[in-house]
């Protein structure tokens, strides 16, 4: 594997589990860089082609195709450095929402190397689905509004992205409790990333 690879923490989960909102938080922080692949995808020029393909898949509840989400969010990733506001050799990449599936990590290999993996463990979907539905109202997300297309999207989930928890070794797995407010998801985030952001950083000094 080259030694190039972007350091990566992966935020992982049902839908509504915190990820988002989690991710946004320590982006916050210096040292850390979020990236969403759904922030990402909301940001497409509605009528470009791109836009209008994930609007498609999105509308349906369905996963947008490996090859189109790559290349999406590879593009966005060189942008974000060429303008100097992702800095791959002091900021730990923060990944939210990708990868969604196994192939997807099968790719990913040759851009990240994956530190851990934050899964944000909900015993029940029905709190998710209700936060789903709040955001829906608070944010204007019309994907988020219809109930059907929300369970549909859990179905997917169960399909296609929690077997993303098999193909990492479980010392790299962390669980978390989603639950509580928001502050108090982060708290117990931080007690897992900060040992982890400690030794990147000890890895990128003596490199």
């Amino acid at each position: 594997m080259p030694d190039d690879r972007f350091a990566a923490v992966l935020l992982f989960g049902v839908p509504g589990a915190g990820k988002g909102t989690q991710g946004k938080a320590l982006g916050q922080l210096p040292g850390f860089f979020h990236l969403s692949s759904g922030d990402i995808f909301r940001s497409l020029d509605p009528e470009s082609n791109e836009g209008r393909q994930v609007r498609q898949y999105s509308e349906r509840g369905e996963l947008v195709p490996d090859e189109l989400t790559i290349r999406i969010w590879k593009n966005w990733l060189d942008e974000q450095i060429a303008a100097a506001r992702f800095r791959p050799d002091r900021d730990l990449l923060l990944l939210d929402g990708i990868p969604r599936n196994v192939q997807q990590c099968e790719i990913l290999e040759q851009h990240i190397q994956v530190l851990r993996v934050i899964h944000l463990a909900a015993e029940s979907d029905e709190p998710m689905i209700q936060r789903i539905k709040n955001r829906a109202l608070e944010e204007g997300r019309p994907d988020d509004a219809n109930e059907e297309v929300i369970r549909r999207r859990f179905e997917v989930y169960r399909r296609e992205s929690a077997p993303v928890l098999g193909y990492y070794s479980n010392d790299l797995i962390a669980d978390v409790d989603p639950l509580g407010t928001p502050a108090e998801v982060l708290a117990r985030v931080l007690q897992i990333i900060i040992p982890v952001e400690k030794r990147f950083l000890q890895s990128r000094s003596a490199g």
